[in-house]
């Protein structure tokens, strides 16, 4: 029986009634109407969101810890941690003032050696940060409101690598826990976000418990995205891993849960037909699919062999697997950038769109040398997006003529196992399935998967000073036409290196109970200003 008749079916008898088939106790109405049940993309299988940039973890971290700066709706960022800030004529000197009141969930004020240290542990591990770090001269607390961030040479975008939304973000902890090395995980959650992470009620795999942080002051400005005042209207919010689909159908059906944050597209139609549900796209800047290689090693360290898998996947067998036939909800790439946006480009895109070259992909792939090798394809089977990424490459890798040593695991795992440089044969990794926000792939600024930077790039550790030159160019364009060139430039040179290939464009939904009010569109689930009645 195919999956999709599968889950109709199973949906049809209304059997699955929670996680595991046991049914949820019972809350007292009170109770019950204070806390907040949230189904999460995946499990929040680590809670580090400097040292991995996982959307679960920063999303979990959205709640616990604030930042300095946050993007409004329109990606500008407003100021959110910070009072006030000043820059020197010359762009050189950045000073900043703490808002008065900030304190952590432990009771401590929040003061400017916390940001020092935090900024510093960001920096090591962000590519806004890396080139800032490139630029300082230093960063140090003046006294425990201000801080003052000096450097060789202007750097314009400041506030947004400060502000911007995807991960990691610049996240502010306290000192003695954002002196932890940037390549280790913390183990303290302390933060001074609206709600306080309940260590003591943590199951990864099954929960994850925030409760409103009473200390709290939030900002005057009305909230939109990471910006602004963040209201918590609810005591409690549960995040409940439902790895299942039809589980966590069935469960904001019968009302087990409140909020579900990626319903798929084969279940929304039940949903639809539930008059106590709501369904809506998530974020009409939608999502890029990637299918991401690993440089380091054989047979991808040869670009032949990356092209040959530019040459050879077909975007649309990824986008139905995932999507189905709708296809108002994606479309063909021919380049990385977020389609419908400024800076959208296909220039140099061709291979990416059009007939498939099969014959043409073994080729390269025997000119690369590609000799029969186990490809180690690690995929995240509680994670429906790169579930149905993966089986789709999995066939793809087999009519190309590849081995294929198919890792089905966990989402955590994946984020883990990506980090790793070792070969393949022991513990590392050839091929990952991921996707990034259409917020987060506006532009070269905040696309992290988009630098070409070597041991300081993202998963997979491309090395392309094309890549990277045309990515500088775009910081130091001085009007729009100029930035447009600059990523014209960046979208050819990507594809002729084949720093990753892009599996498509998509839309996501998400689904909640009528009696949940304050769901946004956004790249992340917002929990303030949502209530329950």
């Amino acid at each position: 029986m195919e999956r999709r008749t599968f889950l109709k079916a199973a949906m049809g008898t209304g059997a699955l009634i929670s996680a595991g088939g046991i049914a949820a106790p019972a809350l007292s109405q009170g109770a019950a109407a204070r806390t907040l049940r949230f189904v999460p993309q995946a499990n929040l299988a680590n809670f580090d969101p400097i040292w991995g940039s996982q959307y679960v973890v920063r999303n979990a971290a959205l709640l616990v810890w604030d930042t300095l700066y946050g993007v409004d709706e329109n990606i500008v960022p407003q100021r959110q941690m910070v009072e006030s800030e000043a820059v020197s004529a010359d762009g050189l000197t950045w000073t900043f003032k703490l808002r008065p009141g900030l304190k952590f969930h432990d009771g401590e004020p929040v003061r400017a050696r916390d940001a020092v240290a935090s900024l510093k542990r960001w920096a090591v591990r962000d590519p806004m940060g890396q080139m800032i770090l490139v630029l300082q001269n230093e960063l140090v607390a003046v006294d425990d409101a201000t801080f003052r961030w000096s450097l060789k040479a202007p750097y314009p975008k400041m506030l947004l690598a400060l502000g911007k939304n995807n991960a990691p973000c610049s996240f502010v902890m306290p000192e003695r826990i954002a002196k932890t090395d940037p390549f280790q995980q913390i183990t303290e959650y302390v933060g001074s976000g609206p709600f306080r992470f309940l260590r003591e009620e943590w199951v990864p795999g099954a929960k994850a418990v925030f409760a409103k942080f009473d200390g709290y002051v939030p900002r005057e400005e009305k909230a939109s995205w990471l910006a602004g005042g963040k209201h918590v209207l609810v005591d409690r919010v549960e995040w409940v891993v439902m790895p299942d689909p039809a589980t966590a159908s069935a469960a904001l059906q019968n009302g087990e849960v409140d909020w579900w944050e990626n319903p798929i597209t084969d279940l929304v139609p039940i949903l639809r037909r539930n008059r106590n549900i709501e369904v809506d796209i998530a974020d009409p800047l939608g999502n890029v699919g990637s299918f991401r290689m690993n440089h380091l090693h054989a047979p991808f360290n040869d670009p032949r062999a990356r092209r040959a898998i530019l040459m050879a996947l077909k975007q649309e067998d990824y986008m139905r697997a995932l999507v189905g036939d709708d296809e108002k909800l994606w479309k063909e790439m021919g380049g990385f950038f977020t389609p419908n946006t400024s800076l959208y480009t296909e220039a140099g895109g061709d291979i990416l769109k059009g007939p498939r070259n099969l014959d043409g992909a073994k080729k390269l792939l025997a000119e690369a040398g590609y000799d029969g090798r186990p490809i180690t394809l690690v995929v995240a089977q509680d994670q429906p997006i790169t579930k149905s990424f993966g089986d789709v490459s999995a066939d793809l890798l087999k009519r190309l003529g590849m081995n294929v040593d198919f890792v089905a695991t966990d989402w955590g795992t994946v984020g883990a196992r990506r980090a790793v440089k070792t070969p393949p044969s022991q513990g590392g990794w050839h091929i990952f399935h991921t996707w990034h926000a259409g917020a987060d792939c506006v532009n070269p600024a905040s696309y992290t998967a988009m630098r070409a930077n070597g041991e300081n790039a993202w998963f997979g550790w491309p090395d392309s000073p094309a890549v990277e030159g045309a990515r500088d160019e775009w910081f130091a364009a001085p009007d729009a036409a100029a930035e447009k060139a600059a990523v014209d430039k960046m979208n050819t040179a990507a594809v002729d290196f084949g720093l990753f290939a892009p599996t498509g464009f998509f839309l996501s939904y998400q689904a909640w109970r009528k009696n949940i009010s304050g769901v946004v569109k956004a790249p992340a689930p917002f929990f303030w200003g949502v209530s329950k009645i």
